[in-house]
């Protein structure tokens, strides 16, 4: 549902479906000694980068149904595409590994051979039919599969898509903007740190993309870089900044970080998904306690619940959402009093409540499981890392 409604995706597998049925019409046209030397398997793997396995296999079992009208042999045909696509479907474990694509290329090679050997058999003509060109041909189209690498790359700026491969890439702490927050603002660093485990098993639990969650999860805070002094888990000393300012003023520059992290994310070039969490990590709520504050101090004061409002959007996906909680959720428990069980169970409800009553995830792919699943796993994450010391005995 979500591709039909985005016509990048539409054009970007249709394309893929066209380039693949025009290399094979090609290929019968000047009568290519056989059809196997095609690299049809690139057409999966392609997508596998960048979908999950479902959509993968459909789109190629579809394109070899369609050459298969082309071509002599149809049975024969699809029969060892549709082998050789799925060993590539399956062969693609994670992408994020440069190796990934040579052993993906092997394991095609494999399935050709095996598949082409089975179809011998089945039509009683004997391993003999097996020839030095069908080898060859299956080794070389196997090979050419080893361009999907580059290709991937390709796409990924020509459809503004992201692969594991670049998140994988981006998600190294040696990356520049990470080394950069990690030396001007150490504890948002820590904190990015902590929120990236936090999502990332939540993902894991519910179902989503785990690299994609964990590396917008490491990039959401980044604008805090600018003035890093001015978010209290960069305050080391009794020294507060805000202090100096009026509430209006504070809330003004928290809230900022989300506008200079999208300009700093554009500037280094991230992918639009992870810069998609930059956007909607604090959705439309308030800096609550700069508001209350002001409220307080200034009961017939003009300004109003919107001046101290993210500008948004809310999340728009299960990894956004997912992020909002575990950055809301990881934030605040760092002001706890006590780290006890029944602390932290009260404090993830609390929160996770006040998000979903501010309508904040209400345009994500999320559902009340899903909720109570994201619930369940956070309290037990926060209370593994806040628990108490073992207290040893003296002597």
């Amino acid at each position: 549902k979500d591709i039909l409604a985005d016509n990048p995706k539409i054009m970007f597998i249709l394309l893929l479906i066209i380039l693949n049925v025009v290399m094979a019409s090609f290929a019968q046209r000047y009568a290519i000694a056989t059809i196997y030397y095609l690299p049809f398997c690139i057409l999966p793997v392609i997508m596998r980068a960048f979908y999950d396995t479902r959509l993968a296999l459909f789109t190629h079992l579809v394109t070899t149904l369609i050459i298969a009208l082309l071509v002599p042999d149809r049975f024969e045909f699809v029969f060892i595409q549709i082998v050789a696509g799925i060993a590539a479907i399956f062969s693609i474990v994670n992408m994020s590994r440069r190796a990934q694509i040579f052993i993906s290329a092997f394991i095609i090679f494999a399935a050709y051979c095996l598949a082409f050997g089975a179809m011998a058999l089945i039509q009683d003509a004997g391993l003999q039919e097996f020839s030095t060109s069908h080898f060859a041909a299956f080794a070389v189209s196997s090979a050419l599969v080893l361009t999907a690498y580059p290709l991937i790359f390709v796409f990924e700026r020509s459809f503004g898509f992201v692969s594991d491969v670049t998140l994988m890439e981006l998600s190294d702490t040696n990356s520049p903007l990470l080394r950069e927050l990690a030396s001007k603002a150490p504890g948002t660093f820590q904190h990015s740190l902590q929120v990236a485990d936090l999502a990332e098993e939540v993902i894991r639990q519910i179902g989503g993309n785990v690299l994609l969650v964990r590396t917008g999860a490491l990039y959401h805070d980044i604008g805090k870089t600018d003035m890093p002094v001015y978010f209290i888990e960069n305050q080391s000393t009794a020294y507060n900044p805000h202090e100096e300012l009026d509430f209006e003023e504070s809330a003004s520059i928290i809230i900022s970080h989300v506008i200079k992290g999208i300009e700093k994310a554009k500037k280094h070039r991230v992918p639009d998904a992870v810069i998609d969490f930059i956007r909607t990590h604090h959705g439309t709520t308030t800096t609550g306690f700069f508001f209350r504050q002001y409220k307080i101090s200034y009961p017939e004061g003009t300004a109003t619940e919107r001046d101290f409002q993210y500008p948004g959007p809310i999340p728009f996906s299960k990894e956004t959402a997912v992020l909002m909680m575990a950055d809301s959720v990881e934030a605040s428990a760092r002001t706890l009093k006590r780290y006890d069980a029944e602390t932290i169970d009260r404090h993830v409800e609390s929160i996770i409540d006040s998000l979903a009553e501010q309508n904040q995830f209400v345009n994500s792919d999320i559902t009340f499981r899903d909720i109570t699943v994201i619930k369940k796993i956070l309290k037990k994450k926060l209370t593994n890392i806040y628990h108490g010391r073992v207290e040893y005995p003296k002597g």
